[in-house]
C-alpha cells in the first residue's frame, strides 16, 4: 500500500480499535493499581468501593449514585459460578461487559428481580450444561467485567451495601486453575506507536463478533493483523511517521465525536439514548434483542462504540439507565465555571428507581472536588428546596451561591470548563421516546 493511504487506514484503525485498548487498559489499571475507591483485584475476584466516589476517583464519568462492585473475569479457567444474594427493596444492577465494551448480560433490579440467584459464567464456545435452578450467561470474549452498582441512600446505608456486596460470590469449577490474563504487547514498540501494538495483539487473542472481522483484516496492510512477531519496531521513518499522522488523525475525529455526541441534540443535551446499542450480536440475560436499540450502521456503529468508551466506559443500555450529556448554554457557549447557571427542571425526571445530575471536568470528565463535597444532585439527595409544583431549579456556579435556596440546590462547577450528565436509572417509556424534554441550562 502506497504510504498516502496509510494514515486514513491508521485513523480508522484507531476508532476501529480505541474501545478495545481503553477498556483492556482499564482493566490492568484495576488489576494493579485499583480505580479511585476501588482496590486493586486479581482476575475472578470481586473489588468493591466501600464509599461513594469522589475527587480521588479518577475514572472516566464515575458516577456519585451507587457504590460500585467490579470483577474482572477471565475464562480461560472455564466456567465460574456467580451468586448474587436477596437484595431486598434496593435498586441495583450487575452489567456484562465483554473485552469491545459490548453490554450483553445483565442481572438485577430490572433485568431478573432482587432475589438471590446463580449464574454460570462460560467462555465462547462453551457445550457443557449448567445444574439446575442456574442461569448460563455466555461470554462473547474469554476476557470481560461485571460492573455492579448498589442504589446508597449516604453514609448511613454504606453497611446494608458492604453486607450485600460481602455476599457476592465467583466461584471456579476448577479451583486450581490459574488466569491466562492479558497478553502482553511488544515493548520495544515505540510509545507512540504503543496503540496499534495492543490493538495487534489484543484483537487476536480476544476476536471480535464475526461481522467486524472483515472490517479487522482489512488493517492488514498496516500490520493489524500479523501473528507472532510484532512489526512495529523495525519500521523504517517513513512508515513510521505515516502511522504517526493517522493515529493523530483518529485522535481528532474521535475528540470531535465525542464532542458533537452520537444522539439527538435536545436543549442542548446530548442524548445518548442509544450510544451503547452498538452490540448487535450478543444477547444473554436481560439484555433486549429489540430492534429499537441496534445501531445497524456499521460506519455509524464504530463510531458509537469508540465515543461510548471515552466518554463513558462501562455505561450502560438506555433501558437500564439512561444518560444526557451537556457542554453548551442556552446560548451554544461552553459552560465555564466563570459563569453562574440555574437547570429548572419542571417536572423532574420520570424515572422508576432515580434520578441525578453529576458535574464532570473537560476533558478527563473526572468528578470536580468542591468544598461541600457535593457532585451530584438527584431525587435522593438531601435537602433541596422545591417549588410548590414540584419543580426544581438547580444552581450551577464555581463560586458558592449568597442565596439560601440557591446554595440549597448548588451543584459545584470547577473553574475551567464543564460537563454535567444527568443520569436516569430505570427510565419511564417518554424518556426513551423523547417525550419528556430536558430544559436547557441558563447563564443568569
Amino acid at each position: 500500500m502506497p504510504d498516502q493511504n496509510v494514515p486514513d487506514l491508521t485513523a480508522q484503525a484507531y476508532l476501529y480499535g480505541f474501545p478495545l485498548v481503553f477498556n483492556l487498559d482499564s482493566i490492568e489499571r484495576l488489576l494493579h493499581e485499583g480505580i479511585g475507591d476501588i482496590p486493586a483485584t486479581p482476575f475472578n475476584d470481586f473489588s468493591h468501593a466501600r464509599t461513594l466516589a469522589g475527587a480521588t476517583a479518577t475514572f472516566v464519568s464515575v458516577n456519585n449514585d451507587t457504590v460500585y462492585s467490579i470483577a474482572l473475569i477471565d475464562l480461560s479457567v472455564g466456567p465460574i459460578t456467580f451468586h448474587v444474594p436477596d437484595a431486598g427493596h434496593r435498586y441495583y444492577v450487575m452489567q456484562f461487559i465483554d473485552a469491545w465494551t459490548d453490554n450483553f448480560a445483565y442481572v438485577g433490579t430490572r433485568a431478573t428481580g432482587n432475589r438471590a440467584g446463580d449464574y454460570l459464567l462460560v467462555p465462547p464456545g462453551w457445550t457443557g450444561t449448567a445444574p439446575d435452578d442456574t442461569t448460563v450467561i455466555h461470554f462473547p470474549t474469554v476476557v470481560g467485567v461485571i460492573a455492579g452498582r448498589w442504589a446508597c441512600a449516604g453514609t448511613d446505608d454504606l453497611p446494608a451495601v458492604h453486607a450485600l456486596q460481602d455476599a457476592l460470590t465467583l466461584t471456579p469449577a476448577d479451583r486450581g486453575a490459574q488466569p491466562t490474563g492479558l497478553p502482553s504487547p511488544d515493548p520495544a514498540v515505540a510509545p507512540d506507536l504503543m496503540f496499534l501494538e495492543k490493538v495487534r495483539v489484543w484483537s487476536q487473542a480476544f476476536p471480535p463478533a464475526k461481522r467486524d472481522l472483515a472490517l479487522q483484516e482489512s488493517f492488514a496492510p498496516i500490520g493489524l493483523t500479523t501473528a507472532g512477531t510484532s512489526p512495529y519496531p523495525s519500521l523504517d521513518p517513513d512508515r513510521a511517521s505515516a502511522l504517526r499522522a493517522g493515529l493523530g488523525e483518529g485522535q481528532e475525529e474521535l475528540s470531535n465525536a465525542t464532542k458533537s455526541g452520537a444522539g439527538a441534540a435536545e436543549n442542548g443535551w446530548q442524548l445518548t439514548l442509544h450510544l451503547f446499542d452498538y452490540n448487535i450480536d450478543f444477547f444473554e440475560v436481560g439484555t433486549l434483542d429489540d430492534e429499537n436499540f441496534k445501531i445497524t450502521d456499521p460506519d455509524q456503529r464504530i463510531i458509537a462504540r469508540a465515543v461510548a468508551a471515552k466518554a463513558g466506559l462501562w455505561g450502560n443500555h438506555a433501558y437500564e439507565a439512561a444518560y444526557a450529556m451537556i457542554y453548551t448554554d442556552s446560548t451554544g457557549q461552553q459552560l465555564t465555571g466563570t459563569n453562574t447557571y440555574t437547570l429548572r427542571l419542571d417536572p423532574t425526571p420520570p424515572v422508576s428507581a432515580f434520578w441525578s445530575v453529576t458535574m464532570y471536568s473537560t476533558p478527563d470528565f473526572y468528578l470536580c472536588a468542591n468544598p461541600i463535597d457535593r457532585y451530584s444532585i438527584g431525587d435522593r439527595t438531601p435537602g433541596l428546596v422545591y417549588d410548590d409544583n414540584g419543580a426544581l431549579t438547580i444552581t450551577i456556579s464555581h463560586a458558592e451561591p449568597t442565596d439560601p435556596k440557591a446554595r440549597a440546590n448548588w451543584l459545584p462547577a470547577p473553574e475551567g470548563d464543564f460537563r454535567p450528565c444527568m443520569r436516569m436509572y430505570e427510565p419511564q417509556p417518554s424518556v426513551l421516546d423523547q417525550t419528556y424534554i430536558l430544559p436547557p441550562i441558563t447563564r443568569t
